[in-house]
Formats: C-alpha cells, sequence, structure tokens
C-alpha cells in the first residue's frame, strides 16, 4: 500500500499539471510522437536493408561458400580462380561443388526500351544453387541458348514482364545482348540491384563476353549429409590458398549484413537518423518539462514549505516523463504501421513491424523522456520556500 501511495499521489498531481495547459500538452506529445515516427522509420529502413542485403544469399542451396577476401559483398564480387574450388573436392566429405558467376548489367525494358541495372547471376541449370520455385520449373529450358528469368518482384521499372510474357512478348537485351525471357522466380530487390535475372552460365559468358568460365565470383559447397559444416570448413581452410575466405551459410548472411552495417555510408546515416530523432524528442521533451516546473516555481516552493521532500517532487517530474511518453508512443506506433505499408509499396522491400522492434522503440522513447526529466529536475532546486515572502 505505501509503495502505491509513493507513486499514485505524485503522478495524479503530474498528471493534472499536464491536462493543465492542452496547448503545451499537445506540443509536447508532438515532439515525442515525431521522435518515435522518426525512430521507427529509421530502425525499418535499418532492417529493410539487411533483409534485402540477404535476399539472395537466404535462398542459396549449400552448405559453405567460397569468397575472394577482397570481395566487399556479393554485388561487388573479385573472380579468382576456378580450380581453387575444385580444390574443395579433394576433402571427402564434400559432395558436390557449383561455381556461380555474378555481374551488374543494363536490361531494356521491352515496352520503353529504356535501360535500368539490375544483378545477373550465372549458374549451372542441373545445380539448383538457388532454392527457387520458379528456376526449378524452368531447369531444363534454361540450358537453351540466349535465355533467362526474370526475377517477379523486382522493381516496375523494368516493365510489366509478367504480362508481356502472356502476350508472347519475352525478347529483351541485357548488357545490349538479346536474351528471351522464359519465365519468373521470386528474390526480391535490394539497395544494390532493382532486380534480378538468373541465366545457365554459359549464356552468361554470351552476356558478358569479357568473362570467361575459369574465373568465378562465388563457389558452393554442398556436403554429404550428416558432416560437420564447422569441421569441413577448418579442413578446407588448411588445404585452400589464403586469400579465399571460407564461409557457412549462417557466416555468409552475417558477411553481407556486416557490409551495410560497417562499411557502406547508408548503415551509418540510419543509426545517425535514429540518433538525431532521440535527440529532438528529448530537447522537446525537456523544454516542456522545465518550462512547466518554471511555470509552477511558486506552488512547489509551497509545497517545500508544508513539508514534501525533495523525492516526491522527483517523482513528479518522472511521472510526467512517462505520461508523455506513453501518450506519444501510441499514436506514434499507429502512424508507423501505415508508413511502414506505404514504405513497402514504394521501395518493394519488406519492413516487417516486429515486436522486438516496438518494444525497442518504447524503451528508446522512454528513457529519452526519462533523461529529459532527469535534466528538468535540476529547477527544482530552485523552488524555495524562502523566495515566497
Amino acid at each position: 500500500m505505501n509503495s502505491i501511495v509513493w507513486f499514485y499521489f505524485p503522478a495524479r498531481l503530474a498528471w493534472r499539471q499536464l491536462i493543465f495547459d492542452r496547448t503545451k500538452l499537445i506540443a509536447a506529445t508532438s515532439g515525442v510522437l515525431f521522435a518515435c515516427v522518426l525512430v521507427f522509420m529509421q530502425l525499418g529502413f535499418r532492417d529493410s536493408l539487411y533483409a534485402s542485403a540477404a535476399s539472395a544469399p537466404t535462398k542459396l542451396s549449400g552448405d559453405l561458400f567460397l569468397m575472394h577476401k577482397q570481395s566487399e559483398a556479393m554485388w561487388r564480387p573479385v573472380q579468382f580462380k576456378r580450380s581453387e574450388l575444385m580444390r574443395a573436392l579433394g576433402n571427402p566429405a564434400v559432395a558436390e561443388v557449383y561455381p556461380l558467376y555474378l555481374a551488374l548489367a543494363p536490361f531494356k525494358n521491352i515496352e520503353t526500351q529504356v535501360k535500368r541495372t539490375l544483378m545477373v547471376y550465372g549458374l549451372d541449370p542441373d545445380s539448383m544453387l538457388f532454392a527457387l520455385e520458379g528456376l526449378k520449373i524452368k531447369q531444363i529450358e534454361l540450358r537453351l541458348k540466349d535465355t533467362a528469368l526474370f526475377d517477379e518482384f523486382s522493381r516496375p521499372e523494368f516493365g510489366p514482364i509478367s504480362r508481356l510474357l502472356e502476350l508472347g512478348r519475352d525478347v529483351t537485351e541485357i548488357n545490349d545482348y538479346k536474351v528471351r525471357i522464359l519465365g519468373l522466380f521470386r528474390m526480391g530487390v535490394s539497395f544494390a540491384a532493382d532486380g534480378n535475372v538468373i541465366t545457365s552460365d554459359l549464356n552468361f559468358m554470351r552476356i558478358f563476353p569479357g568473362r570467361n568460365l575459369n574465373d568465378i565470383d562465388l563457389g558452393v559447397i554442398r556436403l554429404y549429409p550428416g558432416v560437420s559444416a564447422k569441421q569441413v570448413q577448418s579442413e578446407l581452410d588448411d588445404r585452400l590458398n589464403e586469400f579465399v575466405n571460407i564461409f557457412t551459410y549462417d557466416e555468409l548472411l552475417q558477411y553481407e549484413k556486416d557490409y551495410w552495417a560497417n562499411t557502406a555510408p547508408i548503415g551509418f546515416i540510419f543509426g545517425f537518423g535514429t540518433v538525431m530523432g532521440l535527440v529532438v524528442g528529448l530537447v522537446i521533451v525537456y523544454q516542456i518539462l522545465f518550462t512547466d516546473i518554471a511555470n509552477h516555481r511558486n506552488e512547489f516552493a509551497t509545497l517545500k514549505a508544508m513539508g514534501y521532500e525533495h523525492g516526491y517532487f522527483v517523482r513528479v517530474v518522472f511521472a510526467s516523463a512517462f505520461f508523455l511518453a506513453i501518450l506519444g508512443f501510441i499514436p506514434g506506433y499507429i502512424l508507423s504501421v501505415g508508413l511502414y505499408h506505404l514504405a513497402e509499396s514504394q521501395i518493394f522491400m519488406p519492413m516487417p513491424m516486429t515486436l522486438s522492434k516496438v518494444m525497442t522503440v518504447f524503451m528508446f522513447i522512454l528513457s529519452m523522456c526519462a533523461i529529459a526529466g532527469l535534466l528538468a529536475i535540476r529547477k527544482l532546486k530552485s523552488a524555495n520556500p524562502a523566495d515566497m515572502f
């Protein structure tokens, strides 16, 4: 009971102070709401960045992956010799190895004839390196000369490929080379590429005449069932040359995310935007609480003269900060959900509103308001009962 009283009466006083001046309350709530939405959007774009960065790796079908150590990410690969991948077959636990070729190239919109860059993947059609339903259906046809598959989740600027395929208009150009689109698959765009195309390794060489089959971008290794990927990784690390990285599936995903988070400037931008949103909200809440204390300085002094301790007023200020956090977070969350759906429809990348994200942002906003309250408490020290007489 004492603990309830300890918080209830300061909280009641704080609530009445907040609702006494509705204009000031709306201003404070709007500041918290702005900070909440800004943090939600920055975290949403950041998570969308990481999800899109792993859109291709997550669909790879393999146990271990070889990549040149100078490759910053899959979309910026450095080639290495195919013979290095073949050496992995010397390990008795290795069942199959397949090369994967990657390159950015302009894709001509069949309707508008406008070119836009996308990612081209070259692979052995029999390898099924990507776990994609569309690739499985067109596996045999993909062996034909000058054929390719198009990512249905690519940006619309590449044209209505699905509708054009139904009309029989399936011929376009990739890197100024004519190819026929056989069908569609679903992978998803990323910050590196607005679309994706899969073709056979031989067609890849025709599209990029400067490339050859001996220089590969990524090596995919499949192990026999029941074999420890970590153990084979360690054994291959001793066998292969030092300029090649050997990743497990999870390590490859993390490597791609780390590039965007730490190497690419866009990761820093999203993080900095999150911090700035919190700083702006903190300043607004601090100004509201500080002004509220200043305007009721005589009232606080009177309460001190009546015997109320300083801790009581501290609880009042922190209760005000808590109420502002709640009042700003709820509409901020609702608005952010709508903005997430709007952003998904425009950038064609997933922006899920997860429970962990909601809790994280709420703790950020609550901490922001608490810090603002802590800074505003200093004004209470000037509420001296002697000043009233």
